[in-house]
């Protein structure tokens, strides 16, 4: 269930549906991409106030531009993840819930698993 508690809303900007930031309690890197982000499995990540609501797409963005340390090629293709990176939203495959046009709501968990492995 998503929660109001601690939720700060935006100011600058007209609101889409609640007007707030997106605090997502687990954003989690595993399958060996990890190490792409330092190491660092496990993320809490509050996304802050921008014009339009927050979608997968735009958190890829925020991805790279903020937690990715290295190889984002290794991670990325163009706005999207790598063939091989499994993406969860709330336990459930990306592609059923809309994939990059996917719009994140408060206390979202977002998981990447890269199910690539070197030989």
């Amino acid at each position: 269930m998503r929660g109001t508690i601690g939720r700060t809303f935006c100011h600058n900007y007209t609101p889409f549906e609640n007007g707030s930031v997106i605090f997502l309690p687990q954003l989690s890197i595993k399958g060996g991409a990890e190490l792409l982000f330092d190491g660092v499995k496990k993320h809490q990540v509050t996304l802050p106030c921008q014009p339009e609501p927050w979608d997968i797409r735009n958190l890829l963005k925020w991805i790279k531009q903020n937690l990715l340390k290295e190889r984002p090629e290794l991670f990325m293709q163009g706005e999207s993840v790598r063939p091989g990176i499994l993406v969860l939203i709330n336990d459930a495959d990306w592609e059923l819930m809309g994939e990059l046009d996917y719009k994140l709501q408060d206390q979202d968990n977002v998981l990447f698993i890269s199910t690539l492995h070197g030989g």
